[in-house]
Formats: C-alpha cells, structure tokens, sequence
C-alpha cells in the first residue's frame, strides 16, 4: 500500500508548491535570509531601530471558508486572513513584517491553494511584508475533501516607547470610526445560519445591496495599514472591531474607570448589515455584538486628525461600552 492510497499524494502537493513558488518569492523583502523550502523561516531585524519589540499574532478565516466553497471563489481568503493580521498588529502600532501560513485540506486541490495564496502574496505585497514559509497538509480523514482551514501568524515591530496600549486614553478623547469593507472576517456562522434559513441563493441580485449576495458577502477584509500608520503617534488608543463587535472589543484598551460612549446616529450602517438582520430578525443589540456595522477600527484621539468620522467620545463610568438607544 502506497502513501497514495490512503489519500495523500506527496508529488501533486510537491507540484502544487512549486506552481506557487513564484507567487511567495514577489514578497520576499532584502531582510529575508533564505528562500522559501527550507525547514525554517529566517528574518533579519530591520535597522534603524534602538528598543524593538517583536508583536505577534495568529488567526485564522472561520467559516467564510465554507461561503467561498459553496460559491467558487477563494482569492479574497488570502486577503481575509493577511488584512485581519495586520490589522491586529497595528492595533499596538506595529509595522508587519512577515506572516508564516497554514493549510490543511482533505484533499489538495492545485486551483485553490493557489487561488489562496495569490490573494495571500497581493495583501503582503500591499502591507509590505513577507510570506517567509507555512505548512501545507493533506489529511483525508480529518477534514473532507472540499474543505479546508487557513491560518496565519504575523510578526511586526515597534519601538518599546511607541507601544499603542491604550493606557494614555482620557476623559474627553474622540473616538472616530474607520470604515469596514463589509462582514469583514466575523459572524459568518451566524450569516451562513441566516442564508440558509431564508432560502437565499448566493447568486441573488439584492436590490437594496446593489449587488449579487454571494460577491456581497466575501468581499475581503479591509487592511487599515497604509491609512493609519502615518498618524500612529498622534493616536492613544485603537481597536480593530472583529468577532464580538463594538461590546467585545472596545473594553480590551480602555483603562479603568473610563467608557466609550459610542453615537449610532453619526454613521450609517451598510445596507447588506440592516438586509441580514431583517432575514435573520437579529436584535439590535445582537448586531453590535457580533459584527462590526460598517465600521471597521476605531481611533481614539485627543483632537481630530483628518482620520475617520467621529462617532463618539470617552466619558467617566462603570460600563465599558454605551450605545445610545441600544
């Protein structure tokens, strides 16, 4: 009996690689020791720095992975997970510099593996990091043979003093919303729950979307780098809204004693957010609990510095989070 036969094939995966060799090799920056292949990934430390620290994080897409499956589209994963990660780096003010992947299938398919990691060699590209190495496994009986899992992990750097924490936020501050592509990478348990439970076919033209549910539904997750890396200096506190909302992550920078009073009536939801609470009857609470309602980061700012639309301010009090009217 030959590896083969109990479902893993080691030359397809071998030219699977290799076909995407070049895509990763368009990352590579001059701080990368060694090509992609070998047992190890090696990373020079960029100059210029007097105290770096190494910020790291891991995540992973979910079940939009099953969304893009059912719908034939894969790229925009590659961009989902990249754009998540560096936006959870730069929420300390963090500068990425490279990201290591993981794929795990039941079955490796050549066209989507590299579908995923061009949209994963693009976004690094566009964040001006590295896809220095990953791993990519076939294991037939612990995943089924469409299905598959993509995680990355990201290291960036930042000087010690320059740390975002948010432990400088004050009574007073303003908070200013950034702009979500969409879903993002969050809820979509809850979304797929809701599209199946309507009858909804992902090739639908939504009328009040302008647009085809399917297309609407996995545009990638935006990346917040390029637009706020310039003003880091001038902002105390960021919050990247991902899974649990406005609730589950605003708390996670605010020192004691302090509340991010947030006004809903300053920013208008998508209309693909109000059309999956209609379907889904999802309370209003609920909304802001698990997605981000078209806001993608919050900055949180002494005075306004051109970024964003400010939607609230931060007040004394018990409650870490307050919504008017919810």
């Amino acid at each position: 009996m030959l590896y083969k036969d109990a479902g893993v094939d080691i030359r397809k995966a071998e030219d699977a690689l290799s076909e995407i060799k070049y895509l990763i090799k368009k990352t590579l920056t001059n701080n990368v020791l060694n090509s992609p292949g070998h047992f190890g990934a090696t990373y020079k430390i960029p100059a210029g720095y007097e105290n770096p620290v190494l910020v790291s994080s891991i995540d992973g897409v979910g079940t939009k992975i099953l969304l893009a499956a059912e719908y034939g589209y894969y790229e925009g994963l590659g961009h989902d997970i990249v754009n998540h990660c560096v936006n959870d780096i730069l929420v300390m003010g963090a500068r990425p510099m490279y990201i290591l992947d993981y794929f795990g299938t039941g079955k490796l398919d050549k066209k989507v593996i590299t579908e995923v990691v061009k949209g994963m060699a693009a976004a690094c590209e566009e964040n001006e990091c590295s896809l220095i190495g990953g791993e990519t496994a076939e294991m037939p009986d612990l995943y089924g043979d469409n299905i598959f899992d993509l995680a990355v992990q990201i290291t960036g750097i930042v000087e010690q003093d320059k740390i975002i924490d948010g432990s400088k936020i004050k009574e007073g501050d303003k908070v200013f919303g950034l702009t979500s592509s969409g879903f993002h990478t969050n809820g979509y348990s809850l979304i797929r729950a809701i599209v199946k439970n309507a009858g909804l076919s992902l090739d639908a033209y939504i009328e009040e979307c302008s647009g085809i549910l399917g297309d609407l539904l996995l545009v990638p997750h935006k990346s917040y780098y390029k637009e706020v890396f310039p003003f880091l200096s001038e902002i105390r506190g960021i919050s990247h809204i991902t899974g649990g909302g406005f609730y589950g992550n605003i708390p996670r920078i605010l020192p004691q004693g302090l509340t991010c009073h947030i006004n809903p009536s300053s920013f208008k939801v998508p209309a693909l957010f109000r059309f999956i609470q209609n379907k889904g009857e999802i309370p209003e609470r609920e909304m802001f609990s698990v997605f981000n309602m078209g806001i993608g980061m919050i900055l949180i700012c002494e005075e306004d510095i051109g970024l964003g639309t400010q939607i609230g301010e931060i007040r004394k009090g018990s409650v870490t989070v307050e919504i008017n009217g919810i």
